[in-house]
């Protein structure tokens, strides 16, 4: 009999839909518009992705493009923390920084405004998915330039095979799927 937590994990599992060969061949696309469109599933992921974090004391969830946008304002809503948007280049009105990252098919930048963390300020990277961690570490850069502090990390989807835990080097890294 499977307990409460793995039934969420497989039920969600089964309605994430994998799209193969996009952005690229060999590139197995996790696509959760699926799990958006599923009312239960949308409310099950919310819950699995704040729990993990309901006893820290979170300032600031900074959610990567644009996928991390759709989680990261719920959760930062549950946790009583602002939300931050980590944007693609060129896409914030105000003083930026930014940073470069390599990702498993190619390379990107990410960009947050100057003043969106303060100094001391609690945070929480959020992405749908962890792959290489090359986004969620380039995101880490940008808060801790600005003084902030990585207290952890919260992922849908964590491909383990391409080892991105591993390029963090954090011990708080919350995946409500492992694959």
């Amino acid at each position: 009999m499977l307990s409460e937590e793995e039934n969420i994990k497989k039920y969600l599992e089964s309605v994430i839909r994998t799209i193969p060969d996009f952005p690229k061949p060999g590139i197995q696309f996790k696509d959760i518009t699926t799990l958006l469109g599923d009312k239960k599933a949308l409310k099950l992921t919310t819950e699995s992705l704040s729990s993990p974090y309901l006893e820290d004391q979170c300032d600031v969830v900074v959610g990567l493009e644009s996928r991390g946008f759709l989680f990261g304002t719920n959760i930062a809503e549950i946790l009583s923390a602002s939300f931050v948007p980590v944007r693609k280049p060129g896409k914030l009105p105000s003083e930026i920084i930014s940073e470069t990252y390599e990702l498993e098919y190619g390379t990107d930048s990410l960009e947050m405004h100057k003043d969106a963390i303060k100094k001391g300020d609690k945070v929480i990277i959020h992405d749908d998915l962890i792959a290489t961690g090359g986004s969620a570490l380039a995101a880490t850069k940008l808060v801790e330039r600005l003084g902030g502090v990585v207290i952890g990390y919260s992922f849908i989807i964590e491909l383990s095979f391409l080892n991105g835990r591993k390029k963090l080097n954090h011990d708080r890294i919350e995946s409500v799927l492992i694959i």
